[in-house]
C-alpha cells in the first residue's frame, strides 16, 4: 500500500466530511469544496480521522490510494486554513494594485496588465511590489499565481520580472569585451 495512503488525515474542529460512492465533499469555516471519489479507494472516517484503503485486486489501487489521500487532505486544510501564494514584482516600474476581482500590472509593456481573478481565487497588494494570492482550492491558487509570473518570467542577468517570494535566480555573467 502506498505509504501516503497509510497516513489518517485529521479532521480540525468546524470541519464537517460527506462521503458518498460518488462524491466527498467538505465544509469548514472558509468554505466548501468537493472532489469525486475513485472505486478503486474506500475513504472511511474514523474517530475524527479518515483514512484511505485500496481496494484489493483493482489495478493501479495503490497508487491511486495515496493520490485521493493527498486531495482530500489538500481539501481539509484549504476550508480550515486556506492557501496562499506569495509573488514578488522585481524592475523599475514595476507595480501591482488589486481592485475588487481584477489585478493591474505594470510590468514594462507599452499597456498595463489586467488579470481578472476566478471565483474562489482572492488577491492582496501589501506593497506595490508584493502580490498575495489566495484561496481554498490549493491547484486554483497555484494556477493563478503561475498565471501571474507568466506575464513577465524573471530574465537570467539582471533577475527583473514576476517571481515567486520563495524562487531563487541563479543570475548569468554578462558577455565580456
Amino acid at each position: 500500500m502506498s505509504r501516503v495512503a497509510k497516513n489518517p488525515i485529521v479532521l480540525p474542529q468546524g470541519v464537517d466530511v460527506t462521503l458518498s460512492a460518488e462524491l466527498i465533499s467538505v465544509k469548514g469555516p472558509l468554505g466548501a469544496m468537493k472532489c469525486a471519489a475513485n472505486p478503486a479507494v474506500i475513504v472511511e472516517k474514523v474517530d475524527g480521522t479518515l483514512v484511505c484503503k485500496m481496494v484489493e485486486g483493482v489495478a493501479n489501487a495503490d497508487a491511486l490510494s495515496g493520490t485521493i489521500r493527498a486531495v482530500v487532505a489538500n481539501m481539509v486544510t484549504g476550508v480550515s486554513k486556506g492557501f496562499e501564494r506569495k509573488l514578488n514584482l522585481v524592475g523599475v516600474g514595476y507595480r501591482a494594485q488589486a481592485q475588487g476581482d481584477t489585478l493591474n500590472l505594470t510590468l514594462g509593456f507599452s499597456h498595463p496588465v489586467v488579470h481578472k481573478m476566478p471565483a474562489g481565487v482572492k488577491c492582496e497588494t501589501p506593497t506595490q511590489t508584493e502580490i498575495l494570492i489566495k484561496g481554498v482550492d490549493k491547484q486554483q491558487v497555484g494556477q493563478v499565481a503561475a498565471e501571474i509570473r507568466a506575464y513577465r518570467k524573471p530574465e537570467p542577468y539582471k533577475g527583473k520580472g514576476v517571481r515567486y517570494s520563495d524562487e531563487v535566480i541563479v543570475l548569468k555573467e554578462t558577455k565580456k569585451k
